[in-house]
């Protein structure tokens, strides 16, 4: 029974708390060396792409003709943005912050709870985020997908890859997993603030444009909850912002492919609205927790241009809640409030007490 000893045992130790912040990812770089990886990785997953055909139709796709061309176009999109907001792709610098805020956040307000930064796809990875919380003794662990609808095609697939890793784990931590917040005051609170302000810049537009990234329909009809949340989130946000039926739509961007995807498409809408007499249009994308290469290059120029090819005359984009302090506080009391059990328990559960029992009597025996 010499392991009881053991400087290095954890049996009897305070319990930890670790939270594993997770986003979608970046390439490392805005190369086609670093694109192909990074999509190849992004692309192969399951949980993205559920073809309607054999799935190995769909690896001779991307292997034979996806990875061969989308790499260098996404590159040259990637390197127009790179190091516009930080050092990096927009979406790791802002992480980064988002991040070190949450974790200021908690020394702040002395919560005991150790945050990570962890990327579903590129770096730094879910592995090396769990890694990083097993070296500090984490042993009850909660999971924040930076995603506030739940899709299975992003949330699931983050529930995937930490459950997958951790079957390599001895000692599993009690875990617990945040699957949306897409509903949540304090969310739909910090996106009607950073709107106002806007509004408070730009003045308020004859259209209110809620974007948010598409996905096939069949995954609607084959029980996916995104369609509706994405739904509720933008009529949450439209009653508080006082908006009627008329001022506001929502509307899904990034289709890919020739199969139907959720309606009605960003790009056909901002088309369509000079010609009803909106010439002053704002796009938010209360999707998106960080900025990215999806908002900052594909709303703020590609869909602009849109806009105002069909005649539109005042276009602005309102940026992602980021690193935001009212993000930063919802979020950290988000898992505050997720955590609240494990953070009232100060003393070490039964099992834990038992433990330090039996060693006590095993040194006493040694006397």
């Amino acid at each position: 029974m010499k392991y009881l000893n053991s400087t290095n045992d954890r049996h009897g130790k305070r319990s930890r708390i670790g939270v594993l912040l997770v986003n979608l990812g970046t390439p490392d770089a805005p190369t086609k060396k670093a694109l192909k990886i990074y999509l190849k990785e992004f692309l192969s997953d399951p949980r993205v792409v559920e073809p309607n055909f054999p799935r190995w139709i769909w690896w001779l796709i991307l292997n034979g003709v996806i990875l061969n061309i989308r790499p260098k176009r996404s590159a040259e999109a990637y390197a127009s943005i790179w190091n516009e907001v930080g050092e990096g792709s927009p979406l790791m610098a802002i992480s980064k912050q988002q991040h070190q805020a949450v974790q200021a956040y908690f020394q702040e307000h002395q919560v005991d709870i150790i945050p990570v930064l962890a990327m579903r796809y590129g770096n730094p990875s879910i592995a090396h985020g769990l890694s990083e919380l097993k070296s500090q003794r984490v042993d009850r662990l909660l999971v924040l997908p930076l995603y506030p609808q739940y899709s299975a095609s992003t949330t699931a697939s983050i529930f995937d890859a930490v459950t997958r890793e951790l079957q390599s784990w001895r000692l599993i931590p009690e875990v617990r997993f945040i699957n949306h917040y897409h509903d949540h005051s304090g969310y739909i609170n910090a996106l009607a603030r950073s709107v106002q302000q806007h509004w408070q810049q730009h003045g308020q537009p004859d259209q209110l444009v809620m974007s948010f990234h598409g996905v096939p329909q069949r995954y609607l009809h084959n029980g996916d909850p995104y369609h509706c949340e994405c739904h509720k989130s933008g009529r949450l946000l439209a009653e508080k912002l006082g908006l009627n039926k008329n001022q506001y739509q929502v509307t899904f961007q990034s289709i890919f492919g020739r199969e139907e995807w959720l309606k009605p498409y960003t790009m056909e809408v901002l088309k369509s609205l000079p010609a009803q007499g909106h010439k002053h249009v704002q796009v938010i994308c209360p999707g998106f927790a960080a900025d990215c290469l999806e908002t900052l290059e594909e709303i703020a120029v590609e869909n602009k241009g849109y806009f105002t090819g069909a005649g539109g005359e005042q276009f602005s984009y309102i940026p992602a809640l980021n690193a935001d302090e009212d993000h930063v506080a919802f979020l950290s009391q988000l898992i505050m409030a997720h955590s609240q059990t494990w953070l009232e328990q100060t003393e070490p559960d039964k099992a834990l007490t038992e433990q330090r029992y039996l060693q006590h009597e095993y040194n006493q025996s040694d006397k």
